[in-house]
């Protein structure tokens, strides 16, 4: 399923900055940027949970917040994309 993972976090300490430079990295790992502090990610279940529980380790929920869009299996009719294109698309294949 494409889950769309949006989130802000305070950046006004040096451990806002750490926090920031955190979530980005998790979300990397499992899916592309296609805006500053936006993802889409194509996971499964498990995949899901590991990593909303990874994500909200390591917010401050007091100053930082994540949302988490289910767009599940058919997001490709939910989607449209106007200008310059981030990346390559989530479901594409990459040959490295």
């Amino acid at each position: 399923m494409l889950v769309l993972i949006t989130y802000d976090v305070n950046t006004e300490t040096a451990a806002g900055k750490s926090r920031l430079r955190k979530v980005a990295k998790q979300c990397v790992n499992y899916g592309r940027r296609v805006q500053n502090s936006v993802f889409e990610c194509l996971l499964d279940s498990a995949q899901c949970v590991k990593l909303k529980n990874s994500l909200t380790e390591i917010i401050d929920e007091k100053v930082d917040s994540l949302r988490f869009y289910y767009l599940g299996n058919h997001y490709k009719t939910k989607i449209e994309h106007v200008g310059v294109e981030r990346g390559i698309a989530a479901d594409d294949i990459l040959i490295l």
